[in-house]
């Protein structure tokens, strides 16, 4: 078993030193959904849910919670972000939210891709949930990472 790098030889939490390390592009995209009734979909594409524009609310509320990763997680770096976007696509029963996060830095930008899908999609439930109190999120996931020491990954199918 490898060395769990968050941890110092008494077993204690710690930050883990990336002083070190060289710079490189790294890039993550994550993905995620919220399934909803016919009526909150309807609702938040036709522009009629009493809160406002659902979509652009969690656009903006996604961007800014990346950027407040390192607040929100534990032993997350502070990260210089180059660039994040947050962009969503409609399915049959759901709307997809997925978030891409990228920067030149010593350390990954996986949590932020993340944060903003998962507040993105907290930020749908919350503008629509007089609506439908049911919605449900679920499958966010890191789906791409490029960059680092330990190079690309892809996620094998989509959820």
């Amino acid at each position: 078993m490898s060395e769990l790098t968050h941890l110092d030889s008494s077993g204690h939490a710690r930050m883990v030193d990336v002083g070190g390390k060289p710079e490189t592009v790294r890039t993550a995209i994550a993905s995620g959904r919220i399934r909803m009734s016919p009526a909150a979909l309807s609702a938040i594409h036709d522009g009629t849910v009493p809160k406002g524009d659902v979509l652009a609310a969690a656009r903006i509320a996604g961007i800014m919670a990346a950027k407040k990763t390192a607040d929100l997680i534990p032993l997350c770096h502070p990260l210089m972000l180059d660039a994040v976007t947050v962009d969503f696509v409609t399915e049959t029963d759901a709307i997809r939210a997925t978030a891409s996060a990228s920067l030149t830095g010593r350390t990954g930008v996986e949590m932020e891709a993340m944060t903003a899908t998962s507040i993105a999609l907290l930020t749908i439930y919350d503008m629509a949930k007089a609506i439908d109190k049911a919605m449900v999120i679920e499958a966010v996931r890191v789906i791409e990472k490029r960059g680092g020491k330990s190079g690309d990954w892809f996620a094998d199918a989509p959820v």
